[in-house]
Order: structure tokens, then sequence, then C-alpha cells
């Protein structure tokens, strides 16, 4: 693609844009803008996803207690002991 035929379709863009910025500050706009659902921040899907792997981890800690049969208190000594070593974030 040549400069020509890029600054044509830059030129074609930008005044695309223009006119929809000015139909944007008309008082009554007669163009129907659709503006879906809510955006919601990066840092609340990564919140979201920590939860959610935070959930699944108890789950199968549970599971996995239930089926050795092992006390919450000696889980909880493990992990720490872990923690402490640095196996575990």
């Amino acid at each position: 693609m040549d400069e020509r035929e890029k600054l044509r379709k830059f030129r074609e863009l930008d005044d695309a844009f223009a006119e929809a910025l000015r139909e944007l500050e008309k008082p009554n706009p007669k163009l129907d803008i659709p503006t879906g659902p809510p955006v919601r921040s990066l840092a609340e899907l990564e919140a979201e996803e920590q939860q959610q792997r935070q959930q699944v981890f108890e789950q199968r800690l549970k599971s996995l207690m239930n089926e050795y049969a092992q006390p919450r208190e000696s889980v909880t000594v493990l992990l720490r002991t872990l923690q402490t070593l640095g196996r575990i974030a």
C-alpha cells in the first residue's frame, strides 16, 4: 500500500470519527448507539478470577482432608510449614 492510499484511508477514518463526534454532541441525536453491557475493570476481573481459584482450592483441599481423614489442625500446620519453606505462596 503506497503512502497516498494510507493517507486517503486515514482521512476517511478521521472524517468518520469527526462525524460520529458531531452526532453525539447534538441534543437529540437520531442515531441509536448501542452501549452494551457495562465494562468491568481489569482489576475486578482479576479479583473475581482469584476468588474462583481460591474457592476451587478450598474445595479440593476439603475433599482431600475428608478422603485422608485429616483434621483441620493437621492441615493448617502442614500448610504453614510449606509456606515457611517457600513451597507455596
